[in-house]
């Protein structure tokens, strides 16, 4: 099938989603960013059989990629121009899905994809009393003070979305009126609690229990989020970014901080880390697709210096390229004319 340009007869979009394959990989898409690999599981068919039906998807412009290391992961994309045929299509079709005879059996097979992804909640719960020695070491500190200076005024309330045990928002106290800690670990929500109550500086304290992607935060809760060095053990980025979204005030500030790709594999396994650092254009992506404005990257003089297990005192630690992002969520707009009466 030759690339499609944005012409995009009728008939040829009628022919990409004739197809209930197609639908239900769609299915999948629309609702989570997965890997071709955790695609493939969920719909219990081989990465090759599904990879000639993402072909066509990607032509059709349905299909959005992100890059990690050797990894491509996938989301339901809404395309512009002539492609938007396929998406009016789909508004349609995805009604009736509940009648295709495998949705419900992807549905159960994403669940077990998914419930894989959770294993990490153990390891943060197994290492979070040495995580400061193994993962807390910086080369100047500057990154963190630089990610809460962003932060100010000091009348914030700030949420501090995957908290760890406190280093980030530590640097937020006695700077901001009201500091809530979110992570999904309470062995670390514990650590963070005796680290930050020990000298609040009178920053009012609150430490709540959430995943990134179902933030335990109401609408427009806080005027600041802060995601410092978490983004990189999470999935996908895309749902944390328009959670961060939500629970803003309008205006409010997303600041993240986070590690550039690099090559230490070892962190995987000792530090829980899903992806080896993350391009800043993929954090830039999701942050604007979520809504957010006035987008800038900003390099920072600091460098993550983390430490294997059991490593001597005298070995080299790796020294990690530091970058943060930060934007703005759109002000609320003010009624049109207030109080006037409208002319007729």
């Amino acid at each position: 099938m030759k690339a499609l340009d944005d012409r995009f007869p009728p008939g040829t979009a009628l022919r990409v989603l004739a197809e209930p394959l197609r639908l239900r990989i769609l299915a999948l898409l629309e609702s989570w960013e997965l890997s071709v690999g955790e695609l493939s599981r969920s719909l219990g068919l081989s990465q090759s059989r599904v990879s000639n039906h993402l072909r066509v998807l990607r032509e059709a412009g349905l299909l959005r990629e992100r890059h990690a290391g050797t990894s491509t992961f996938l989301r339901m994309a809404r395309p512009a121009n002539g492609h938007a045929v396929c998406a009016r299509l789909w508004d349609v079709l995805r009604e009736e899905l509940e009648s295709l005879p495998d949705h419900g059996a992807d549905r159960v097979r994403l669940e077990g994809v998914l419930a894989e992804r959770s294993e990490p909640e153990g390891f943060f719960d197994r290492v979070a009393g040495d995580w400061d020695k193994l993962a807390g070491a910086f080369e100047t500190g500057r990154a963190r003070d630089r990610a809460a200076l962003h932060l100010l005024p000091a009348d914030f309330t700030v949420a501090d979305l995957g908290c760890g045990t406190g280093y980030m928002g530590a640097a937020l106290l006695g700077r901001v009126s009201r500091l809530v800690s979110v992570d999904l670990s309470e062995a670390m929500l514990d650590e963070a609690r005796k680290r930050l109550s020990r000298n609040a500086r009178g920053t009012a304290l609150a430490f709540r229990n959430g995943e990134l992607d179902r933030l335990p935060l109401a609408d427009g809760e806080v005027d600041a989020c802060l995601a410092g060095m978490v983004l990189h053990h999470l999935a996908e980025l895309d749902r944390p970014a328009e959670e961060m979204m939500r629970v803003l005030r309008p205006d409010g500030s997303a600041v993240v901080l986070e590690l550039a790709p690099h090559g230490e594999t070892w962190m995987r396994r000792e530090l829980g880390d899903r992806h080896l650092g993350l391009e800043p254009g993929d954090v830039i992506g999701a942050l604007e697709r979520a809504g957010f404005q006035d987008l800038v990257l900003d390099p920072v003089e600091d460098r993550y210096q983390p430490r294997r297990a059991g490593a001597a005192s005298d070995d080299a630690a790796p020294s990690l390229t530091l970058y943060i992002v930060r934007g703005q969520k759109p002000r609320a707009h003010p009624p049109e004319n207030p109080g006037t009466t409208p002319s007729r």
